[in-house]
C-alpha cells in the first residue's frame, strides 16, 4: 500500500458527514500483483464451459438475494441511497446475473453465414482482462450490469470503483469469491486516479468500460485509443420528460416525481428537464409542485424516506451553484432551492421554472434533486427543445396520440425513447447513449458482445 499520502478511499456516512473507514491506494509493486493474477487466471478462465460461468453466476445471484438487506444497509450507509432504493438495486444486481446465466450462451453462440463456401461462422470469443472504472450512484448495479456479461463472455474483471464506495467494491470481490469463481477473475484495486494511464496502458488490460462525468470519459477514451484498446463509456445525461395534451396527466406527474427524485435525484438516466406543453402545463406545474414538496426527506435507512443526502459534499456545492447562477439568469424557484440545515449533506425537491436556455439548469446535468421546467407550444418545440443539449442518454414522452409517439421515436436524440413509462436500464435491453454521453452498449445481447472478439471464421474442404 502507498503510505506517503493521504487515502484516496474514503467510506463517509453522508447522512452525518463522518467517515467510516479509510483504505490507501495500492502501490506500483501491488498493482502489477494484480495484474499477473488477471492475466494468469484469464487462460484457465476462459476455458470453462459456458455452463460452469453460468452456474457461478446463479450463486452469486443466490448470495446477493440470501444478503440483499445488509448489502443494501451498507450501501444506504457508504453513498446515502434510501434503503428501499438499495434493495431494490441488490434485487436487480441478482437479476442481471440471472439473466445473463440463463441467455449468455445463446447470446454468444456460432452464427452460421451462408457464403457459398462449404462452411462460415462467426465466432464470439472472450478478450482477456476487462478494466471497469465505475462510479457511486449505482454502486452495485454498475459493476454487476458489466461484470455478468462480461464474465459469461469468459473475460476477468479488473474493477477500480469510486473513492467514496470502498467497502461496497470489497463486499462485491468477497460475493464473487464466494460464488465459486476463481481467484484473480475478479479483483477490487485500490487504485489511484493517477494510476488509470498505467492500467490502460499495460498489455495485460485489453479493454476498458466507464461509467463517469464526460471529463472521465475523454480522458480513459484517449489513453484507451493511444494504446488502441476498445472502451464502452457511459457518460451522464441530461434527459428530457415530455408531455403532450393527450398525456394521462396524473400519471405522468407521479412519474415525472419518481423519475427526476430516484436515488436523491443522482442517476444519469434520471428525468431532468419537463417539456410541458402549454395547454397542460399549469395543472402540470401545480400537480407536480404538490408531489414534490409531499416528499419525505432524511436518514436513508428510515423506509418512509423519499430523498436521503447527496452523497458527497462536492455534490452538494455544485448543485448549489447551479441552482444559484440559473435563478440569477432568471429562473423562478417554486418549490425548495436551500440546503437543509443539520448534519450531512441534503438539498430538498427543488423545482425551477422560467428557466432560460442559456443557464446551468438548461444545460448542464443536475446531480439532485432539482427539476427544471419548460413550456413548449407544439410537438415540433417539443423535440426541438428535447434535442437541444449536449447529452443523449435517455429520453421520456407521454402522449396517446400514435403519430406523436412515432414522431418521438424517430426524431428524440438519445439512445433510448421511453413513451409513456419512464426511462430505466433492464438486462434484456441495449444500454448506452449518443452524443456525450458516450458509446458503446450495455445488457442484452449487444452488451455482452461489447467485449469479444468477433471473429469470421471460413472452411472449404479440400
Amino acid at each position: 500500500m502507498r503510505s506517503d499520502s493521504e487515502p484516496e478511499f474514503v467510506s463517509c456516512n453522508p447522512a452525518r458527514g463522518e467517515i467510516v473507514e479509510t483504505f490507501a491506494s495500492l502501490d506500483e509493486t501491488a498493482l502489477d500483483a494484480y495484474l499477473t493474477r488477471a492475466a494468469e487466471a484469464y487462460h484457465g478462465y476462459c476455458q470453462l464451459p459456458y455452463d460452469e460461468r453460468a452456474r457461478r453466476l446463479r450463486e452469486a445471484a443466490r448470495i446477493l438475494s440470501e444478503q440483499k438487506a445488509s448489502l443494501a444497509s451498507l450501501m444506504t450507509s457508504e453513498m446515502g441511497k434510501p434503503i428501499r432504493a438499495a434493495v431494490a438495486e441488490i434485487e436487480k444486481c441478482a437479476w442481471v446475473c440471472e439473466h445473463y446465466a440463463a441467455f449468455g450462451a445463446d447470446y454468444l453462440a456460432d452464427e452460421p453465414v451462408d457464403t457459398g463456401t462449404d462452411r462460415s461462422w462467426v465466432r464470439y470469443e472472450s478478450l482477456g482482462p476487462v478494466l471497469a472504472i465505475m462510479p457511486w450512484n449505482f454502486p452495485f448495479w454498475q459493476v454487476f450490469r458489466f461484470a455478468a456479461p462480461a464474465l459469461m463472455a469468459g473475460n476477468v474483471v479488473l474493477l477500480k470503483h469510486a473513492p467514496n464506495v470502498p467497502r461496497c467494491a470489497l463486499a462485491m470481490e468477497e460475493i464473487f469469491g464466494r460464488a465459486g469463481f476463481p481467484a484473480g477473475v475478479f479483483q477490487n484495486l485500490f487504485a489511484g486516479t493517477d494510476q488509470v494511464s498505467t492500467l490502460l496502458g499495460d498489455p495485460r488490460v485489453r479493454a476498458a468500460s466507464l461509467t463517469g462525468s464526460v471529463q472521465a470519459g475523454r480522458a480513459v477514451a484517449a489513453a484507451a485509443g493511444s494504446h488502441i484498446k476498445h472502451t464502452v463509456l457511459e457518460l451522464g445525461g441530461s434527459d428530457p420528460f415530455i408531455v403532450m395534451p393527450s398525456a394521462d396527466l396524473e400519471v405522468a406527474v407521479g412519474t415525472a416525481v419518481d423519475a427526476r427524485i430516484q436515488n436523491s435525484g443522482q442517476s444519469c438516466i434520471a428525468a431532468k428537464r419537463f417539456l410541458v406543453a402549454e395547454a397542460v402545463a399549469d395543472e402540470f406545474e401545480a400537480r407536480f409542485v404538490d408531489r414534490m414538496e409531499g416528499l419525505r426527506v432524511g436518514d436513508p435507512t428510515d423506509e418512509t424516506v423519499d430523498v436521503g443526502p447527496l452523497a458527497k459534499e462536492a455534490i452538494l456545492i455544485e448543485l448549489e451553484r447551479q441552482v444559484e447562477e440559473s435563478v440569477a439568469a432568471g429562473a423562478r424557484v417554486l418549490t425548495g432551492g436551500r440546503r437543509l440545515d443539520g448534519p450531512g449533506w441534503h438539498y430538498p425537491p427543488t423545482v425551477l421554472a422560467d428557466v432560460p436556455r442559456d443557464c446551468p439548469a438548461s444545460r448542464e446535468e443536475l446531480f439532485g434533486p432539482v427539476a427544471a421546467l419548460f413550456r413548449v407550444r407544439n410537438l415540433d418545440e417539443a423535440i426541438e427543445r428535447a434535442n437541444d443539449t449536449a447529452f443523449g442518454l435517455g429520453a421520456a414522452a407521454w402522449t396517446s396520440d400514435e403519430e406523436e409517439q412515432q414522431r418521438f421515436v424517430d426524431e428524440l436524440e438519445a439512445g433510448s425513447v421511453f413513451i409513456n413509462t419512464m426511462v430505466a436500464s433492464d438486462p434484456r435491453l441495449p444500454f448506452g447513449g449518443v452524443k456525450e454521453s458516450g458509446f458503446g452498449r450495455e445488457l442484452g445481447q449487444h452488451g455482452i458482445r461489447e467485449f469479444v472478439n468477433v471473429k469470421t471464421v471460413s472452411v472449404r474442404s479440400r
